[in-house]
């Protein structure tokens, strides 16, 4: 059996892929340690890590790399890691992060490329990140430089790595999600979004300022406050239903309920919400960026983030269609299922394997 120590945050989506990822590995004989930062588990992330496969678990509060001065606070999380490494003795280190992937590791280590402050700063904003974010370029180009392997969920973001921090060789594995919790149920005429509405990344603001003019009623499941302290804007009266931060079970609800799921993000390296949509039956409406593309192809309709107009238009086309509307929720789903776990696990088998035969060959 190959024993896997695993790092993941509790902030964002990497938690769901971590354990969707290891409960997949167990399957094909992995064991995987995982060691967590970022804030304090939830409830809820306390109860989906014991129904998981996950061997052993150590949590801690130390700040992620994304965080605004957090470098006293992630050298404290390397050594951490590194006395876990120890006490784990595992036969390689996944990575969920950049940064640590510089620390003398004794067993090789695997990078994965979630998303970057640099490529978010240039899609959402239009230009260079400034300079206060060069150390974190050093640092992050550094993790990088060090990883025994480099892992992206799309090529958009591999390419974006290859860009920012001059890394090459990225393998592509896309992220999954298993299907278990989708049930017939009847869809509504409802429009639905989902995500960190304090991120501007995700444009949700858009779909407030739409929701008065689109047919159906709009709805947004998502936390309005980051990590920061940072909040979404003011919500204006008559425009989308808030839902506030859910549980799973809670947004998975809203999801098999709603009949188009709306999404014009103007970065998104991979994209969990969209294929937890995808899944659930919704047709898609997508920001118009490289990454999407790559994910959904002909499976969703994609409008120019910034295009107000075009956002309304593709609405109202499916809420009017109920036969492109049933085409697009079809295509969205037998898109979505070609993310399993099952497939995304053996990639990452395969990666390892890659990364070990490597490590254990003569220089």
């Amino acid at each position: 059996m190959t024993s896997v120590m695993m790092t993941a945050d509790t902030v964002g989506g990497v938690w769901t892929y971590s354990l969707e990822l290891v409960d997949a590995l167990a399957g094909r004989g992995v064991e995987v340690r995982l060691a967590t930062m970022g804030a304090p588990m939830s409830r809820q992330q306390r109860r989906e890590l014991e129904s998981s496969a996950v061997a052993e678990a150590r949590e801690a509060t130390f700040a992620l790399e994304w965080r605004d001065e957090p470098w006293g606070e992630v050298g404290l999380a390397g050594e951490w890691l590194l006395d876990l490494e120890q006490q784990w003795a595992p036969d390689l280190v996944h990575l969920n992060g950049y940064v640590h992937g510089a620390l003398p590791w004794r067993a090789p280590a695997l990078v994965v490329g979630h998303s970057c402050v640099l490529s978010w700063w240039q899609e959402v904003h239009g230009r260079p990140a400034p300079p206060e974010w060069d150390d974190y370029r050093s640092r992050v180009s550094a993790g990088l430089a060090a990883a025994g392997a480099v892992v992206a969920p799309t090529q958009a973001m591999a390419d974006a790595l290859g860009r920012c921090y001059g890394v090459s060789g990225v393998r592509v594995i896309a992220n999954c999600r298993q299907a278990r919790w989708v049930a017939d149920i009847a869809k509504e005429p409802m429009v639905m979004s989902a995500g960190r509405l304090w991120d501007e990344a995700k444009n949700l603001a858009l779909v407030d300022q739409v929701a008065a003019r689109l047919p159906w009623p709009v709805v947004i499941a998502g936390d309005t406050r980051g990590p920061e302290g940072s909040a979404a804007g003011q919500w204006a009266p008559g425009s989308a239903e808030r839902l506030g931060p859910l549980a799973f079970d809670q947004l998975a609800g809203w999801l098999m309920r709603a009949s188009v799921f709306v999404h014009p993000a103007r970065y998104e390296p991979f994209g969990l919400a969209a294929l937890e949509a995808g899944l659930a039956g919704c047709a898609l409406v997508l920001g118009d960026i490289p990454s999407l593309r790559q994910v959904w192809g002909d499976a969703a309709i994609f409008v120019d983030p910034g295009d107000e107009q075009g956002l309304v238009r593709a609405v109202c086309e499916l809420a009017g269609d109920g036969g492109l509307l049933g085409e697009m929720a079809g295509r969205a789903r037998r898109r979505a299922t070609e993310f399993s776990p099952e497939r995304c696990a053996a990639a990452y088998v395969d990666a390892y394997e890659a990364l070990l035969g490597r490590a254990g060959s003569p220089a």
